[in-house]
């Protein structure tokens, strides 16, 4: 697995087969590819229609791994997405029902759709990657990942991530609505001799094992980083802490979910070394909620993403 051509050429199968299920949305496959060997989550956002479940779902067919989904809802119970002890009369013995978070990749479809603590309910296996059931520790499989859809904050019926919750996200992918060209390729795909709007994964492959999406998070977490290159990231998250219309900044984890996804993104593009380009090439799906912009910022409409790029602009990079 050290072949480092080896490795470029399993990310690059992995995308062409996502992408035979989903057309276009090519940076959003690259950054949900980048998460997944940085052994991180993905919060996705985006109007519904977009293609975030499919998505999900081809990625998961990439590399033969178990799959799950949990649609949120306004009255979903915590206990309907970690499990819970029953007695059975039978054997006189109480049994665990397992919940769907045990699987390789969860799809939490919606989850602003579901009050705050039913959301709490994945905080325990996104950070532990185990669950605790009547006290007894339940490790998940690996590798782990939740991929969580939201719709805009906005719209009717939504409630808004904790914090606290929306830290233990390695990313925020936004993903927009279609270029023109890709629309009109869409819509010929999906009406072309099929029956109503079937999510359609039949195109893609499995292409890996699990265990060699294991061995590519392991690959990756190994690679050395130059000090100057930690800094960077460091300064960048420091920046969030006291830059003009942000009311609160980054925490220490958003340090680490830099050099994370940057030690990944450089797996991708098939090096073994990490660059300050990386850290700048990440730096808006990891940090963009980490931060809240004050009021002021907020009804003057600037996007958050527009205060990244202003930090980005203003922080030097090593140039060595």
């Amino acid at each position: 697995m050290e072949n480092t051509e080896k490795i470029t050429q399993i990310c690059q199968t992995i995308k062409t087969e996502i992408a035979n299920a989903m057309i276009g949305q090519t940076a959003v496959i690259e950054q949900v590819l980048i998460a997944l060997i940085a052994s991180g989550h993905v919060l996705i956002e985006g109007v519904p229609g977009l293609g975030k479940t499919l998505l999900v779902q081809a990625l998961a067919k990439t590399f033969s791994g178990d799959f799950s989904r949990i649609q949120f809802t306004p009255d979903l119970m915590p206990s309907d997405v970690t499990g819970h002890v029953l007695y059975d009369m039978k054997s006189e013995s109480f049994k665990v029902r397992k919940g769907p978070v045990f699987t390789n990749l969860l799809l939490a479809d919606e989850i602003n759709r579901a009050p705050a603590k039913t959301q709490a309910a994945l905080l325990e296996v996104m950070q532990e990657h185990q669950v605790t059931l009547e006290g007894r520790a339940m490790p998940v499989s690996k590798p782990y990942m939740v991929l969580a859809t939201q719709n805009p904050i906005e719209q009717e019926g939504t409630y808004p991530l904790p914090e606290a919750q929306l830290d233990r996200f390695l990313f925020k992918v936004l993903i927009a609505y279609p270029e023109d060209k890709e629309e009109l390729q869409l819509v010929q795909h999906i009406t072309d001799k099929k029956l109503g709007d079937k999510l359609d994964v039949s195109k893609v492959t499995s292409c890996v094992k699990a265990e060699t999406i294991s061995m590519l998070q392991q690959h990756a977490a190994s690679l050395e980083i130059d000090e100057k290159v930690v800094q960077y990231a460091i300064n960048i998250v420091r920046a969030t802490r006291k830059w003009p219309g942000i009311s609160i900044g980054a925490g220490p984890r958003g340090g680490i979910a830099l050099i994370r996804a940057a030690r990944a993104c450089a797996v991708v593009d098939g090096r073994n070394f990490i660059t300050p380009d990386d850290v700048k090439k990440i730096t808006l799906p990891a940090m963009r909620h980490r931060i809240i912009l004050s009021p002021e910022m907020e009804l003057e409409g600037v996007h958050v993403d527009r205060v990244l790029e202003n930090i980005l602009e203003k922080i030097e990079a090593p140039r060595s």
